[in-house]
């Protein structure tokens, strides 16, 4: 496995063989979403969507552009919601500073 952060790795690469899943580490609880759901990614480098077929998750932070290139190719295998001392990286850091996770309603 790769990191890509310099610290607390907000999010883990798998290298090789490919994640069955998406580990979504939020401060209060965990959420798993299954790559066979996965729908379509897309951002910057500050803010980046993935959407599932029951979910709908944004991720801002800063040096989000390697992660979304991890994420078209299903090689993320968990995203970390920092705390809230964790929010301020040093400068130039690739980090996450929030995660917002929806649920999308079948109506």
């Amino acid at each position: 496995m790769n990191a890509a952060s310099v610290d607390r790795n907000p999010w883990t690469v798998r290298n090789g063989d490919r994640p069955p899943a998406l580990e979504i580490a939020l401060l209060k609880n965990t959420l798993v979403l299954s790559w066979n759901q996965f729908v379509f990614a897309e951002g910057g480098d500050d803010e980046i969507r993935i959407a599932f077929a029951s979910h709908d998750v944004v991720v801002r932070g800063t040096g989000l552009t390697a992660l979304l290139q991890a994420i078209t190719a299903n090689q993320v295998s968990s995203i970390r919601e920092p705390t809230r001392s964790e929010r301020f990286p040093a400068q130039g850091a690739r980090f996450v500073r929030e995660i917002e996770v929806r649920r999308v309603d079948g109506d």
